[in-house]
């Protein structure tokens, strides 16, 4: 193709694809149809269009493939009991005194050892309705918990948003991971200082919400010990730490020891399965794992496709004139294409992947980091993404058994949350 496409049609692309997922058409066809508009809108021929869509979905399978491998993880540590047996051991542990930190944390581990957020909270949600009706808190002040803490635990994990980050920005998922600890810490500490102010506030919870669940629990004597449950994440987390704990220590052949997330958490996946003495389920926990990520692999492809028509477009050059002459510090554009395009999307995972497809280029020629780039956008994914025109704003309403109305006004709490880890990566990031 000779030539640049006209910035404005790949604006206008971008926002049909947009209006068209809130309008509840499927999030890979709206992107696809968006950037099909938006480059024969800006002048490319049938021909390049198909180029220039094909080469953009191309340019993401690279994390199509660690997110399919990141499945492998998620449907074992679901699928065999060992996420629940984990949360229930949380809990317990920490007792009634700490009922809300010990509800958030255990979200924040259950997300972080790679277990979709949605589906984190559905598996503390029991447990937080049992004790929330036992010491009268309110439905909100634990969803403000359960929400804040997988928010918390979804930055540090390797879940699609955290792949996608790093993906998008070509640095090792170890990187982002770690980058992200200390948000995620502060983010925790929110979502607990939130839901403990609004504890006796709101509607109280009771077990009548807790038959109201559809969730199957796994009986007790069906999951596995702690120690097994823990052997998946444990070893997944020592593998992928390696590189960074070699550039810590300097230490040469760990340093230049660099093991890709695609091979270490199937890996990781099977020697825990093998611990759990459930190595007979291996197809079973696999293909389920593989089918929570169709979804997200197909919204990878489409997300693709948007960042190609931005790539062929005049677009980004555009942006870094604008930001120039307002005199904005582009550091702060990874956070905010992370907030808006969450916020456009309702998702977490969508609004990475969409944002490092569509502005990562820009977003380095302004001479930020990389890994910068990669942690401030995932946390700044956080703030606004549980709104309704997304699942998750539903499944954790029924998680609580609250109504639309009630649900909405977690909404602002858990924006909080995600504004505070948006804010302290940024600065940690502008520091460092």
């Amino acid at each position: 193709m000779d030539g640049t496409l006209h910035w404005w049609a790949a604006l206008i692309g971008l926002a049909l694809a947009i209006v068209l997922i809130l309008r509840k058409l499927n999030a890979t066809y709206a992107l696809l149809l968006g950037a099909l508009v938006g480059c024969l809108l800006g002048g490319a021929s049938f021909a390049d269009t198909v180029n220039i869509v094909v080469s953009g979905s191309q340019s993401v399978m690279g994390t199509v493939l660690r997110v399919l491998a990141a499945g492998v993880l998620a449907g074992v540590m679901m699928e065999s009991g060992a996420a629940e047996r984990i949360s229930r051991a949380i809990v317990s542990t920490m007792g009634d005194k700490l009922a809300i930190f010990a509800l958030a944390f255990a979200t924040m581990i259950i997300c972080a050892i790679g277990v979709f957020i949605p589906v984190a909270v559905l598996i503390v949600a029991p447990i937080a309705i049992e004790v929330g009706s036992k010491l009268h808190i309110s439905k909100l002040a634990l969803l403000v918990a359960l929400s804040g803490g997988g928010k918390a635990g979804n930055i540090i994990s390797p879940n699609p948003n955290a792949i996608a980050a790093a993906s998008g920005f070509h640095v090792e998922l170890a990187d982002v991971m770690v980058g992200s600890f200390v948000p995620a810490l502060c983010g925790l500490a929110m979502a607990v200082l939130l839901a403990s102010i609004m504890q006796h506030r709101s509607t109280p919870v009771s077990l009548k919400d807790l038959d109201a669940q559809e969730k199957a629990e796994l009986a007790e004597s069906d999951l596995p010990s702690l120690h097994s449950a823990l052997v998946a994440p444990v070893t997944a987390v020592v593998l992928l730490m390696l590189g960074p704990i070699g550039s810590m220590t300097h230490v040469a052949w760990l340093e230049h020891l660099q093991i890709d997330a695609l091979y270490i958490l199937p890996f990781a996946a099977i020697v825990g399965l093998l611990a759990m003495r459930k190595g007979s389920h291996v197809l079973e926990y696999t293909k389920s794992g593989i089918g929570r990520m169709v979804d997200v692999v197909m919204i990878l492809i489409g997300a693709g496709t948007i960042g190609g028509l931005i790539s062929a477009s005049d677009l980004p050059q555009r942006i870094v004139d604008l930001i120039n002459m307002m005199g904005v510090s582009g550091s702060l554009l990874a956070p905010i294409s992370g907030i808006l395009m969450a916020a456009a999307t309702a998702s977490t995972s969508t609004g990475v992947i969409l944002a490092a497809g569509s502005f990562g280029d820009t977003i380095l020629s302004f001479g930020t980091a990389p890994a910068a780039a990669a942690i401030t956008m995932q946390a700044g994914a956080t703030v606004i993404d549980a709104l309704p025109q997304g699942n998750y704003f539903h499944v954790t309403a029924k998680s609580m058994n609250m109504t639309i109305g009630e649900r909405m006004k977690v909404v602002p709490f858990e924006a909080a949350v995600g504004l505070t880890m948006t804010v302290v990566a940024t600065l940690l990031t502008i520091v460092w």
